[in-house]
């Protein structure tokens, strides 16, 4: 493999796994720690396990990645920084992957000397972003999903000289841009930016607001075990770039091709691996393009698409007559006189195979180790699983939370094959095995790493106690609009589009917060560019950037009075770490991430090293996304089978999806501008006609644990 040959990177949740990739011939695999990834609900592995397969992946060839690509809270930077120290010594891995900012800083601090890429999480997605990236460290950024070819030779095109990029080429899709989405996190603290998601946007969504709202926590108002309604209309398929894969060999800077799937088995991953390494190879030859589509047929994922990576062609991400079931379909539980289900299997299936019994988010949904050898139209008894004991699906125990469901099978449950155990792969693992046995790996030794924090701003006394910030949108400024805190109206801020200039007033440019948006695509870049020029010219001087790579817009421009940048809360800023990274950057403040609990709020500005300020109401949205059903009207009210309501509305490229009731933490104001809080955001959205009006709100996670 030459300089040029990109990667094929490969996912592994568990040993089989890993083993798996490196048998179909994977480059380098990602495989994940028990803390601080982002797919926990996957197996993951213990320190000295995957030092014995790093090591046994270096014998063959094979570099070993560890995504430690969660954000980080206050308190936990000595911990994450020990672990980082441990994978240095016993690990070694050639590359950790990270989102957060702080991490970055804690893996140089804690002595780890390898490659440090930028996770997809990161949502680093226009070209002078990738300049950013190269001045916190990063040496390879892994670019979003939704680009097309086109968006990717342009990333390319402004990458620097010790800087590369890797691009998805098949797996699962989260219908948010990645690091965009709050959904799960705003329903009750399992965050998928904690790598805790409980994938809500899988679930049956029917049109019509709920009739009506029980009391109690927002999002548990359904009647648990009710008969599904509606239609899957924001589970995405999956993405399968296949045989155009051969338009990245094009592209010099594309120096790895990663396949998504951490909670998929060796099966999946020997499959998929095959698949590409022989596009890769084959350099688009019929032969290779013949034993792909074979491989990609037996890997039992959900149905493909190639998004939108053919601009002149996109494919659907989102199709919701389709349905988006991951596996191959085997057959439907069939009743017996006594009462039970039995399974008589279209097709042979082998003990160790792993069935799903049902649909997700769906009343009787399990999966299901297949028990012995079942031959084609045999009979096979299931019984339902018993109750999981532990954390229940949203919220700590006694507030708000579900009880564990009874499972339940009946007749004409669809199943699907989802993961193969066939004697032949299981042969070709036994020598990787063997060796594994026979590898030892390094002992840990002591881990007393210790960060360095950075120095504390020190907020000056104010009577006002902190100003507000109304961050609204719309054409028209309203300056009389009073702040939900019932003080005085404050400052005003409007959101960056190409149309600012004409639509307010010349002499009211330089007085407003000027919010940039939270994803900014490749081919938006120049019209930001040229706005921003304007209002620098016209005395603009506040700007909140909603990506840390949006910095770099700012490097050349200059205008009257001194430039005032701050982070927004769409960058996710959860730690002190991270803020002292956006001061090396410029930033003037932090607007922190709104998902942080009550406790990790109070504690950050004690040692952040800017001013910070917060999130105090308004619409917040469950998350933005490149993509929207044609089924999906916009400004109308969907139910999910849990009661919850929730809307569409698009601004320019991007779909945001808002919940059905704002964000209010009203409760906490005092305490916050205690703790030493500046600024209060407040965040207008005109809710649509068609919404009823809440009779609720949220205080996102201020009361629960944040997993």
């Amino acid at each position: 493999m030459n300089d040029r040959t990109p990667q094929i990177l490969a996912p592994a949740g568990d040993a089989e796994s890993f083993l798996a990739a490196v048998a179909a011939g994977a480059d380098a695999v990602y495989a994940g720690l028990k803390h601080f990834s982002a797919r926990m609900q996957a197996e993951n592995f213990a320190t000295a396990e995957l030092a014995r397969l790093a090591a046994l992946g270096r014998d063959k060839g094979v570099r070993t990645y560890v995504p430690l690509n969660v954000l980080l809270k206050p308190g936990e930077e000595a911990q994450a920084g020990r672990l980082i120290q441990r994978l240095a010594r016993q690990v070694k891995p050639d590359a950790l992957i990270v989102q957060d900012l702080g991490i970055l800083d804690l893996a140089r601090q804690a002595g780890f000397t390898g490659e440090l890429h930028l996770s997809t999480l990161a949502a680093v997605s226009h070209p002078a972003g990738l300049r950013t990236a190269e001045k916190l460290g990063a040496s390879r950024v892994i670019l979003p999903r939704e680009f097309s070819i086109d968006e990717i030779k342009g990333m390319a095109e402004a990458c620097p000289e010790g800087l590369d990029l890797e691009v998805f080429v098949h797996g699962a899709l989260c219908y948010a841009v990645s690091g965009r989405c709050w959904w799960s996190s705003f329903l009750g603290g399992k965050s998928g930016l904690r790598g805790r998601c409980v994938q809500p946007c899988r679930r049956r969504y029917a049109k019509g607001a709920p009739p009506r709202a029980k009391p109690g926590r927002p999002g548990f108002s359904g009647r648990a075990g009710a008969e599904p309604s509606g239609k899957r209309l924001f589970s995405c398929r999956d993405l399968s770039l296949d045989v155009l894969t051969r338009l990245l060999l094009d592209v010099p800077k594309v120096r790895c091709w990663k396949i998504e799937g951490r909670k998929k088995g060796p099966h999946y991953v020997f499959h998929t691996v095959a698949a590409y390494k022989a596009l890769r190879d084959g350099q688009g030859s019929p032969e290779s393009k013949k034993a792909a589509e074979d491989y990609l047929g037996l890997a039992l994922g959900r149905p493909r698409t190639h998004y939108a990576f053919l601009p002149q062609k996109p494919h659907p991400a989102v199709t919701p007559a389709e349905g988006t079931t991951s596996g191959r379909f085997v057959g439907k539980l069939l009743g017996e006189p006594g009462g039970g289900v039995v399974l008589s299997p279209r097709e042979p299936l082998l003990r160790g195979d792993r069935i799903r019994v049902g649909a997700e988010d769906e009343p009787g949904h399990a999966v299901l180790t297949v028990g012995a050898n079942v031959p084609k139209k045999g009979r096979y008894h299931l019984k339902p699983p018993l109750p999981k004991k532990g954390r229940p699906p949203f919220g700590p125990k006694g507030k708000g939370a579900r009880k564990p469901e009874i499972v339940t099978f009946t007749p004409g449950m669809p199943v699907h094959l989802i993961d193969r155990r066939e004697q032949g792969l299981i042969a070709l693992l036994a020598p990787l095995r063997a060796a594994l046995e026979r590898t030892g790996a390094p002992k840990p030794g002591p881990a007393d790493f210790m960060p360095r924090m950075p120095r504390t701003f020190t907020p000056k006394p104010s009577a006002r106690g902190g100003e507000d910030l109304a961050a609204q949108r719309g054409r028209r400024l309203d300056v009389h609009r009073k702040a939900p805190s019932g003080r005085q109206p404050g400052d005003i801020g409007l959101w960056l589009k190409p149309s600012s200039l004409d639509d307010t007033p010349r002499a009211m440019q330089a007085r407003v917060w000027w919010w940039l948006p939270p994803v900014l695509w490749p081919e938006e870049e120049a019209w930001a560019l040229r706005v921003l020029r304007a209002l620098r010219n016209g005395g603009a001087r506040r700007f909140v950037c909603n990506a840390p790579w949006q910095a770099e817009l700012f490097a050349n421009l200059d205008g009257p009075g001194k430039l005032q940048l701050w982070a927004g809360p769409f960058c996710n800023t959860s730690n002190a770490l991270a803020v002292e990274s956006l001061a090396r950057l410029g930033f003037s403040g932090a607007i922190v991430s709104p998902e942080l609990p009550r406790e990790d709020l109070l504690a950050l500005p004690r040692q952040s090293p800017l001013p910070l300020g917060v999130v105090a109401g308004g619409m917040w949205p469950l998350c933005v996304s490149r993509t929207k059903a044609v089924e999906v009207k916009t400004e109308e009210a969907l139910r999910s089978p849990m009661g919850e309501t929730l809307w569409v509305r698009g601004y320019g490229p991007l779909w945001w999806v808002f919940p059905g009731w704002p964000l209010d933490l009203t409760v906490a104001l005092d305490e916050l501008r205690g703790a030493g809080y500046g600024l209060f955001v407040h965040l207008h959205e005109q809710k649509p006609r068609a919404v009823p009006t809440a009779s609720r709100t949220s205080t996102f996670n201020l009361d629960l644990q944040l997993l």
